[in-house]
């Protein structure tokens, strides 16, 4: 059963005409980098409930939720909507497999392939201390459609700058021109070779994990690419090479 604790908005950043980071406060909530929780609304005399990934790392003070509004949905416009002070409520029990305690012990390089909002637990795992204490080479493979949408870029500026020698940043642009981005989708970028040849570093079974996060269709294609260079899907069952997250 779900229980839930009662937050309130502190601040409604809007990056684009769609796009959203949202800073709740509550009650504090022990959860693990790159899990997703509940977040409820009261509307219409009945509640309702979507999953987000927290953004934020578990030692900050405020939640902090990536989203994108639907213009027709019956959450996000409601939730895009509220304003400094207003009520959310987040569910008690975080949960997901995003998670660095799920990657088998033994990978030198972890690779984060996102898609818009799903950079949102990559954030979250590169704001703690594990990732840069247990990995040789982290990469960041980051693919919006327009420059405007490529949150927080600040966040990672300030990482390349922190750990030059060990971090490694793709953005990719898809939809329009723009300096210093892969003009090319992940999956194409991966699928030519150009990606490993880009950064000089192998994407193998014997030295890898990847976590994806995003459109589902960049990860549907992305698995079956890494697929073909040996990797093989995750589970705590049988371990492997690729993590993806199931929201329901």
């Amino acid at each position: 059963m779900i229980t839930w604790l009662e937050g309130k908005i502190v601040e409604n950043k809007q990056w684009s005409a769609d796009l959203y980071s949202i800073k709740i406060k509550t009650e504090p909530l022990p959860f693990i980098a790159g899990q997703f929780v509940l977040v409820g609304l009261d509307h219409n005399n009945s509640s309702i409930q979507k999953p987000y990934s927290l953004v934020n790392s578990p030692s900050d003070q405020l939640l902090e939720i990536h989203l994108n509004t639907v213009k027709d949905g019956q959450f996000s416009p409601q939730l895009t909507h509220l304003d400094e002070g207003d009520t959310v409520f987040i569910s008690n029990r975080p949960s997901g497999l995003l998670t660095l305690n799920e990657v088998p012990e033994g990978v030198s390089n972890i690779w984060f392939f996102a898609t818009g909002t799903g950079i949102g637990p990559f954030i979250s795992i590169l704001n703690t201390q594990e990732p840069w204490q247990r990995f040789e080479k982290i990469i960041v493979c980051y693919s919006v459609k327009t420059a405007e949408e490529m949150a927080y870029l600040e966040s990672f500026e300030l990482l390349l700058k922190r750990y030059p020698d060990k971090f490694n940043f793709v953005p990719f642009i898809t939809r329009e021109p723009a300096s210093n981005v892969i003009h090319s989708r992940i999956t194409t970028f991966l699928a030519s070779g150009d990606l490993e040849k880009h950064l000089g570093i192998p994407l193998t079974p014997e030295s890898s994990h990847v976590m994806l996060c995003g459109n589902s269709a960049m990860i549907e294609e992305a698995t079956t690419l890494l697929k073909q260079k040996g990797l093989r899907p995750h589970s705590r069952r049988k371990p492997g090479h690729i993590s993806t997250e199931k929201y329901f």
